[in-house]
């Protein structure tokens, strides 16, 4: 699940609603922070049970930076819900939302970051386009692996398809909830929030996503969009040895970050903005003290 110890934004951070030929999803738009013109656009896709609020602890220091984000919910995430009538959660469709998205942002060709199964799907988005450089300006892959998850989070995710049916997410959120003690009672209640926002439909679909995953790096490395990847330790969800092994095979830039876990954009977000800037401004990046 995807984690989150604060809720704390930018001033400047809105929440809007992106009107795509796919449908409308909300999203988190922050532009470069005070008068500074934009330096590049990044489109972040979260993880599954996650939503845009995970890039949070990153916002300032990019925006500071001078780079704008966009933040999105995908189809059947949090505050985006089915996005339009009769959803489809197929990977290809789900891959087809964030073309769309890409498209309306209208700032030009935009850094994709995925991160955990976001990494899945923004594969697939730069697959199906053939790495159409009017819409990539890169692609990062954080904390995804080249194909399916561990046989640990298998057996967490066929627990879950074994119940999506017959128990409300209400029922489910005891089982699925961190439960760590240093997350704090406002975002606690967030993350509850979140998860019964979240569509049944598209939980299961994607758990099944994740489990029958194939490798498809080899199709990744034959595009000329420029790549990188974070892996961020430890990960119970995709092995880094196997991450940092899928990234040789890339080609890609690849940055291991330590004490990152699965989520380094919340446990290291200094770090993890520093990875990004070095790879989407090289020889001009700064991180915002």
């Amino acid at each position: 699940m995807s984690q989150l110890l604060s809720l704390e934004a930018p001033d400047h951070a809105r929440s809007v609603r992106l009107c795509t030929e796919r449908g409308i999803f909300a999203a988190l738009d922050v532009e470069p922070a005070g008068h500074a013109l934009s330096r590049a656009t990044a489109l972040f896709v979260p993880g599954f049970m996650g939503s845009k609020e995970d890039f949070l602890p990153m916002l300032p220091a990019l925006s500071d930076a001078g780079v704008r984000v966009v933040a999105v919910d995908c189809r059947g995430q949090f505050e985006t819900g089915q996005a339009s009538p009769d959803p489809s959660f197929s990977r290809a469709d789900l891959a087809s939302d964030l073309v769309a998205v890409a498209r309306c942002v209208d700032a030009g060709p935009v850094h994709l970051l995925g991160h955990s199964y976001g990494g899945l799907v923004s594969r697939a988005a730069v697959l199906a386009t053939q790495g159409d450089p009017a819409l990539w300006a890169s692609l990062t892959l954080m904390n995804f692996g080249p194909a399916g998850v561990s046989s640990w989070q298998q057996e967490r995710l066929n627990l879950l398809l074994s119940v999506i049916d017959s128990m409300t997410l209400a029922d489910i959120w005891p089982f699925v909830r961190s439960g760590d003690a240093l997350v704090p009672e406002d975002v606690e209640s967030f993350l509850e929030r979140r998860w019964l926002s979240n569509s049944p439909s598209q939980l299961a679909a994607v758990a099944e996503h994740m489990l029958e995953e194939t490798d498809t790096t080899s199709e990744l490395a034959r595009l000329s969009v420029p790549l990188s990847v974070i892996s961020g330790t430890p990960d119970e969800t995709w092995a880094p040895d196997g991450v940092e092994r899928m990234a040789r095979e890339l080609g890609a830039r690849f940055v291991r970050i330590e004490g990152g876990g699965h989520s380094p954009n919340v446990h290291m977000p200094a770090e993890t903005v520093s990875a990004l800037l070095d790879f989407w401004l090289p020889r001009q990046s700064t991180v915002a003290a």
